[in-house]
Order: C-alpha cells, then structure tokens, then sequence
C-alpha cells in the first residue's frame, strides 16, 4: 500500500517499538535484524531493511536510556500509550520512525544526487506510519493502574 511511491507504510516497526524495555540489547538487535530480513524477503529489498531495523534497535536503546527510567518501570514494560503519556510515545514512534525511514529511503537510492526526492520519501512515509501506529496504538488502548 502506497501513495505514487512518495509515502509507503511500514506498520511493521510497530511490533519493534513495542519490544519490552529490559530486553537485552543483543535480543533486541537478533530480533529486529531477523524481522528485517523476514520483510527483505517479501519486497525483494537484499537487506535494506535489515538494516533500517538494525539502526532503529540501536536508536531505540539510545532513546529509552535517555528518556526513561528503568527503575520507575517493570522489567518486561512495554512502551506504549497506557505505560507511557501520549506525547512520549508521539515523540518516541516520530523520531524512531523517521530514522528508520530516513536510513531505509537512503539505502534503496544509494545516492545523493536526488537527496530532495529520497528526504520527502523518507518524511511522508514517516507521516503515513506514524498515523497507522498511533491508530493501533489507540484502538488497542488500556488505561493503566497508576
């Protein structure tokens, strides 16, 4: 699904995002370069979103030894709208899912030379995504017991 090859959906980092907040970062980097390899395999892509996968667990881990605290949640919380606040998880889906598709638009070019091209791929498919993130994020909301 996709809009004349501008903006492409990938709901699928969703199941990345939504990854336990104690899983081992070694865990963390298998399962994200196997469900990578699982979606090169179906697009035809020989890596490329491998690698996109790989570099969105790396910033991942980045982010979440930023902006949490570990010891304020349970080991096997996930990061989501009911554990967190919306805007967190707002900023957390934005910035994960634009790296993930910047890093993703930029290795299908390979070039430079359409930079405009490849950076309102990589933005209107971050826009596309995160609206479908967000929309399953909500329909799947529970309020939490604070």
């Amino acid at each position: 699904m996709g809009y004349y090859n501008l903006a492409t959906p990938y709901p699928y980092i969703l199941f990345l995002l939504m990854l336990p907040l104690g899983m081992p970062k070694w865990l963390l980097f298998v399962i994200c370069f196997f469900t990578g390899l699982i979606v090169d395999g179906f697009y035809d892509t020989l890596g490329v979103n491998a690698a996109a996968c790989v570099a969105l667990a790396f910033l991942r881990t980045t982010f979440i030894s930023i902006t949490v605290q570990l010891e304020n949640h349970e080991t096997f919380a996930t990061p989501s709208i009911s554990e967190m606040s919306f805007r967190w998880f707002f900023i957390y889906c934005l910035v994960l899912s634009l790296s993930h598709h910047f890093v993703l638009t930029l290795l299908e070019a390979f070039t430079f030379s359409n930079f405009h091209y490849t950076l309102v791929r990589a933005v209107l498919s971050c826009i596309f995504t995160v609206l479908l993130i967000l929309l399953f994020s909500l329909l799947f909301y529970q309020r939490s017991r604070r």
